[in-house]
């Protein structure tokens, strides 16, 4: 299997996720934003990140997104389940991953972008990061004001988590593709001293997640606990 991917976005973490849970041997091809177009528009006749070529017989050619790459995952390969036998555990757990990709991962992409902007500039000062950064804020007005709005909804999101993540799981008693994309949407924020400062228990629980499914910590995830001291 061939994952087309940007490096660091999100998105393309929770199709990692997915894919290393269910130990699932895949490449990825890191691919250059606005550039990725030519790659990627012929193929799914989208725009988007992340694109799944499964590269098997009796498997589709391409799954674009990543919550119908975790949806084609399930059928593929049920062992390791991330979806629920139970109909109404599995509604809450498909709830959850709605709510985390249209509402909290924009969020976080929105606070994170903005942070890389001004006081974490100095995460990778390179050109070619910051050009990136200049080109999500463009694509997706990330200015202070969005900045503002998104972490309110960060803020009530880590709330929710509080409730189930100290002591269990979003939902049922298992992970599930719920705890999952919490995971991986929230874990850009890693790189933020304010969040690592103020919920530790978050951060220990992502770090657990990532564990659990093979997939490595976004790169700098040490500078936000060392810019805490």
């Amino acid at each position: 299997m061939l994952l087309l991917q940007f490096s660091t976005s999100h998105y393309c973490r929770k199709a990692r996720l997915a894919l290393g849970y269910k130990q699932i041997p895949y490449q990825v091809e890191n691919l250059t934003p606005g550039l990725h177009i030519l790659r990627v528009k012929p193929l799914s006749g989208s725009t988007t990140l992340p694109v799944l070529l499964p590269q098997l017989k009796n498997c589709p050619a391409v799954v674009a997104d990543s919550t119908e790459i975790i949806r084609f995952l399930e059928a593929y390969q049920p062992e390791l389940p991330l979806y629920f036998a139970d109909p109404l555990q599995q509604k809450e757990a498909l709830r959850l991953e709605d709510l985390f990709d249209e509402a909290i991962g924009v969020a976080a992409r929105c606070v994170y972008t903005q942070y890389r902007a001004t006081e974490g500039k100095n995460i990778d000062p390179s050109w070619v990061s910051q050009s990136v950064i200049r080109l999500i804020r463009l694509l997706y007005g990330v200015n202070a004001e969005s900045a503002r709005g998104a972490a309110q909804k960060i803020n009530n999101a880590i709330a929710m988590l509080g409730e189930f993540w100290q002591t269990g799981y979003l939902v049922g008693d298992r992970f599930s593709v719920a705890d999952l994309t919490a995971a991986a949407l929230l874990a850009p924020l890693g790189l933020m001293p304010v969040y690592r400062l103020n919920y530790p228990w978050l951060f220990d629980r992502i770090a657990q997640i990532h564990q659990l499914c093979n997939e490595p910590l976004p790169k700098n995830w040490q500078v936000g606990l060392e810019l805490i001291s």
